[in-house]
């Protein structure tokens, strides 16, 4: 995707000496778009924990850097081991982090040390261009969806949180289909929620859109509702940090809002993912899905620029309550229309999915 008509991923390594990784402080936009330049394990990790780099297809790819990273200083079994462990508990519930990692030791276990940067940076690699791949086509096979909405003349897509190309190595997954949209001349209006308490929407969602000059505006989460009453939303498209194999969507805390006001006024709910956001090993993600308990402070507190242009945080709480941050919740298969993956859309059930996957059925 472009900023000011340049091209960009999420992350990448540098072009000058090949091994450093670079990527976006997301916790500094949409105020300054600065770079961040990571040379070890520790500091992807505490780029992860932080939400300087978040998006469950992202901190994927990114933690697998973080294991060539260490790797760089020692090709250890040991060494690689426990970088990888404590890569994968920075976020609990997205479920692309360990699967990367898998993957990345699958590869390397098999690999002697010797040749493990070679190989680690070679894997690493092919994971961001197939998540950019995928991404891609999960944005093919969600633009019909849109397309149909467009024979009225003009479409109004609601999405929740940032799943876009900031939250994936390139294009994104529920906003792929809408850049696609908008880049065919669909004329296409996005409401974007602002996704407290860390307001990914009204900060890097709102963002994305305008610098790709997609109409859209920020509406408070609770507004929602209201706009599918009144008819003002023709369809809804999120994005998620893990789905089950029966179905099950967990994502950023106020989906299962969206799904239920969706379901009241008949407005199809639609969720856009990679298969390697799908886990396989559970069945029902209302209990079987851990939910990241996040700062208090991220509910008492909100960052923001002053009128002065200064970046300030301020309390919106009353002095001394407590505050309680579930960052995510689940929302039932029942309550989704169907999945957009990058083999094709299907509905939220295990055979929808395995439907699309059969090398899964078993």
């Amino acid at each position: 995707m472009k900023v000011a008509g340049v091209a960009y991923r999420s992350v990448w390594v540098s072009p000058d000496d090949g091994w450093p990784v670079h990527i976006f402080d997301q916790t500094k936009l949409p105020w300054s778009l600065d770079i961040l330049r990571l040379t070890t394990p520790d500091q992807v990790a505490h780029a992860i924990r932080s939400m300087q780099v978040r998006g469950a297809p992202l901190i994927g790819a990114v933690a697998a850097y973080g294991l060539c990273l260490g790797l760089r200083d020692d090709a250890s079994t040991e060494t690689m081991e426990r970088d990888a462990a404590m890569l994968a508990e920075t976020r609990p519930t997205a479920i692309n982090l360990r699967w990367a990692l898998d993957r990345m030791l699958t590869r390397l276990r098999n690999t002697v040390p010797s040749a493990r940067v070679d190989a680690a940076y070679a894997e690493a690699g092919d994971i961001a261009d197939e998540d950019a791949a995928q991404n891609e086509a999960i944005g093919r096979h969600g633009l019909p969806l849109i397309l149909e909405k467009a024979a009225k003349g003009h479409v109004n897509v609601l999405t929740h949180c940032n799943a876009g190309w900031l939250a994936t190595v390139d294009w994104g997954t529920a906003l792929a289909p809408i850049y696609m949209a908008h880049d065919a001349g669909i004329d296409i209006h996005v409401w974007v929620d602002e996704t407290r308490p860390r307001n990914q929407g009204a900060a890097l969602t709102a963002w994305e859109l305008g610098s790709h000059g997609v109409k859209h505006t920020v509406i408070a989460d609770n507004a929602g509702g209201h706009l599918m009453q009144h008819g003002k939303v023709d369809l809804i498209i999120v994005g998620t940090d893990r789905v089950t194999r029966t179905g099950d969507v967990a994502n950023k805390i106020g989906t299962y809002l969206k799904a239920l006001a969706a379901r009241d006024n008949d407005v199809p709910f639609w969720v856009a993912l990679p298969s390697s956001t799908i886990d396989w090993t559970v069945a029902d993600g209302l209990t079987e899905i851990p939910i990241e308990e996040r700062p208090a402070a991220e509910v008492t507190d909100i960052t923001g620029r002053m009128a002065d242009g200064t970046i300030a945080t301020v309390r919106v709480a009353a002095a001394g309550s407590p505050g309680a941050n579930p960052a995510f919740d689940v929302t039932p298969a029942r309550l989704v229309t169907g999945l957009i993956t990058e083999r094709g859309r299907c509905e939220a059930s295990a055979e929808g999915l395995v439907g699309l996957f059969p090398e899964q059925r078993t």
